[in-house]
């Protein structure tokens, strides 16, 4: 049977499903009216949190940029307990856009909140569409996880061309994370725990590449991880 997927609800979620059906998944939409982690949690072989607006920036210590666009609580809650939930249980995770930064405020880590006034010499990281528009290079990590799953993607062995659609990141990282990716802007854009099964989270949408496959072998390596029992 294909490994089971939970993925958390988002206004673009079919994008998601697609991606992880190519790769060989089963996903659950979960439903934060009606699931609770721990009872997910022993129901799913993964989870991957998908994209959105803005963490509560109070649920890592800090005040509201003016920039800052929170989503209603309740996805912030449910979702920080998915994350920690999986972390605990070294479930494999996914995490990308706002499911990365979720997964690092989760583990202790804090975001840069708005790229544009914070980030001197910042590249453009927001391109609205087309969805799967290249906007900016990523330098990955020689030998991380992410490097090891994306071989035939990279360009000169480690770099890749991504689209972007978010004005926070990952600033400092949250307890057992690397940065596995990077802008040429220093931008921290991949982040992975590398003692997990598989805990990896990107700032890039690879959702929205499941028709020409750019990005199928990150969904491919976590479902392989899924599977394994």
């Amino acid at each position: 049977m294909a490994p089971i997927i939970g993925i958390a609800p988002c206004r673009t979620i079919t994008d998601y499903l697609q991606a992880v059906r190519r790769a060989g998944g089963e996903p659950r939409v979960l439903d934060p009216a009606r699931d609770t982690a721990q009872d997910v949690i022993g129901e799913i072989d993964g989870l991957l949190l998908t994209g959105g607006g803005d963490v509560d920036p109070t649920l890592y210590g800090q005040s509201a940029h003016p920039s800052t666009k929170t989503v209603p609580p309740e996805r912030d809650r449910f979702e920080l307990e998915l994350a920690r939930a999986a972390l605990d249980a070294d479930l494999p995770f996914l995490g990308i856009c706002r499911g990365q930064q979720v997964m690092n405020v989760a583990s202790g880590g804090t975001l840069v909140q708005d790229i544009p006034s914070e980030v001197a010499g910042a590249l453009t990281h927001t391109v609205e569409a087309p969805f799967n528009a290249p906007v900016h290079e990523v330098w990955i990590s020689r030998g991380s996880r992410l490097w090891t799953v994306m071989q035939e993607q990279l360009e000169g062995g480690e770099t890749c061309h991504v689209n972007s659609r978010h004005h926070q990141a990952v600033d400092h990282l949250g307890e057992g994370f690397d940065v596995s990716a990077t802008a040429p802007d220093g931008v921290i854009e991949a982040i992975e725990q590398p003692t997990r099964r598989f805990c990896v989270g990107v700032q890039w949408h690879p959702e929205n590449f499941w028709r020409t496959g750019e990005f199928r072998s990150l969904f491919e390596g976590f479902i392989a991880a899924c599977a394994e029992k």
